[in-house]
């Protein structure tokens, strides 16, 4: 069944039908190669998936320790890392790394629909990590 992307109203009954709008796929990885936790890496990363689930990536947007004084980064296990955002035409990729924990945390919300395997498969081999939880959320 093809999905469709818009609420509809019935004005005759006054009903308001709620109609999937687009899903998000969360991907928890864990004892990942932290060598891949790089800018170039996830910069890499993210426009192989974009490929592979036909994604139009757009603005990618960066938050970590990259040129701070080192008294400025964190240090914690469970902040410590790099957390991007792939703007894609239909909303976002979101991915968090940690490193001291060799860590994944992955999002991808999109209106349009895309192949939640291949992006399972492909982060799984790209980290070389274990995929530990994954869902899918119906966003309506």
């Amino acid at each position: 069944m093809k999905r469709q992307e818009y609420n509809q109203f019935s004005a005759n009954n006054n009903i308001l039908v709620m109609i999937q709008y687009g899903k998000e796929l969360i991907i928890d990885l864990h004892n990942c190669d932290s060598t891949t936790f790089t800018r170039k890496s996830i910069r890499k990363y993210f426009k192989l998936l974009c490929e592979k689930i036909d994604m139009n990536p757009e603005k990618l947007c960066w938050w970590d320790d990259y040129g701070l004084e080192p008294e400025y980064q964190q240090t914690e296990p469970h902040t410590k890392g790099t957390t991007a955002i792939q703007f894609i035409l239909t909303s976002n990729i979101t991915i968090h790394t940690l490193d001291i924990l060799e860590n994944v945390y992955i999002n991808v919300f999109s209106c349009k629909d895309f192949d939640s395997d291949i992006a399972i498969k492909f982060s799984e081999e790209w980290f070389r990590g274990k995929v530990v939880n994954s869902q899918i959320i119906e966003r309506i």
